[in-house]
């Protein structure tokens, strides 16, 4: 098991619309090197959580983008990132490749700005499945972040679960009244 040692991640940075790397930046910080690797983009049926996240029916389209964020090369996070397919098919969401400045701006390029996001954190044991792609020794905990994205007229666009690993991390929210 990797320890990133203390880490505190703030969300803003990935969700203010603002082209970037906001996760190499973040890794910088902490005096390292942040990549990530893109597992697969697919179309898919939304399962009840995610359906439930993007106001959608279940079993609508969604296109999935599956990454793993590595930090100095050790993976520290799955990440998976949903899109009504209405809005992401056809575009570079749905494409089996990096997007330039992330897909946050790329949804503001397409008319869907952040104009406000939804956060649940929670802890649990990781899968096996979890374990063995994070390198984590059985049994460790996993904090899982369920973030939803929504645009003008609260309409959701974007909703992502990251599964990373506990040793070191904590989550900061700071919120302006």
């Amino acid at each position: 098991m990797t320890n990133i040692g203390p880490w505190t991640s703030v969300s803003m940075p990935y969700v203010s619309g603002q082209r970037g790397d906001a996760w190499g930046a973040e890794a910088a910080e902490h005096g390292g090197t942040g990549t990530q690797k893109l597992l697969s983009v697919d179309e898919m049926a939304a399962s009840t959580a995610v359906a439930h996240m993007l106001g959608l029916a279940p079993d609508e389209p969604v296109i999935v983008r599956r990454r793993l964020m590595l930090f100095d090369d050790h993976p520290v996070e799955l990440t998976d990132s949903y899109y009504p397919a209405a809005i992401a098919r056809g575009t570079r969401l749905a494409e089996t490749r990096k997007i330039p400045g992330g897909a946050v701006a790329l949804l503001a390029d397409l008319g869907h700005p952040p104009r406000r996001i939804s956060e649940d954190v929670s802890a649990r044991l990781a899968t096996p499945d979890e374990r063995a792609t994070l390198q984590l020794d059985e049994p460790s905990c996993v904090l899982v972040l369920a973030r939803t994205l929504f645009t003008n007229n609260d309409l959701p666009v974007e909703a992502s679960i990251m599964t990373m690993t506990a040793d070191g991390r904590r989550l900061r929210y700071e919120l302006t009244p």
